[in-house]
């Protein structure tokens, strides 16, 4: 999804293979650009697999915090979900660090390795109750 902050840029959905590149967007945001044109915020459903060429730098929020995080793969996520005006889109790392994607040094680049199985047109499995009424000795006779 695109952040609510990039609701005033063009935009488009991600596709597996997209070459993306950390942008800043104006209005405090950054997001994803697309490669062919940077003017374009590629939104970017919950779920997709990132593979980015170096590891993810980050805007150091203080002298002391450290800038690289030592992955080069992440999990797009939304967060604050409860908070209209608060940034959404982040990216959990395999050490389950949940990074802002408008925390992203500007111009790095990443790749859509997968979509999440919904967005592929495969429903995901739903849950069912279990059936009432049955003893588990009929169940197995069945």
């Amino acid at each position: 999804m695109c952040d609510y902050s990039l609701h005033h840029v063009k935009s488009r959905p991600a596709k597996v293979g997209d070459q993306l590149t950390t942008r800043y967007f104006g209005f405090g945001t950054r997001g994803f650009s697309a490669s062919e044109d940077e003017n374009t915020a590629v939104c970017v459903l919950p779920g997709t697999e990132l593979s980015f060429r170096q590891e993810v730098r980050c805007v150091r929020m203080w002298p002391w915090s450290k800038s690289v995080i030592d992955y080069m793969t992440a999990i797009f996520r939304q967060i604050n979900q409860h908070d209209r005006m608060a940034h959404h889109d982040a990216l959990e790392f395999p050490n389950g660090r949940i990074v802002l994607l408008t925390h992203l040094e500007e111009g790095q680049q990443a790749a859509v390795l997968q979509l999440p199985a919904t967005a592929a047109g495969i429903r995901a499995p739903q849950w069912q109750a279990p059936v009432s009424g049955l003893i588990p000795s009929e169940m197995s006779n069945t």
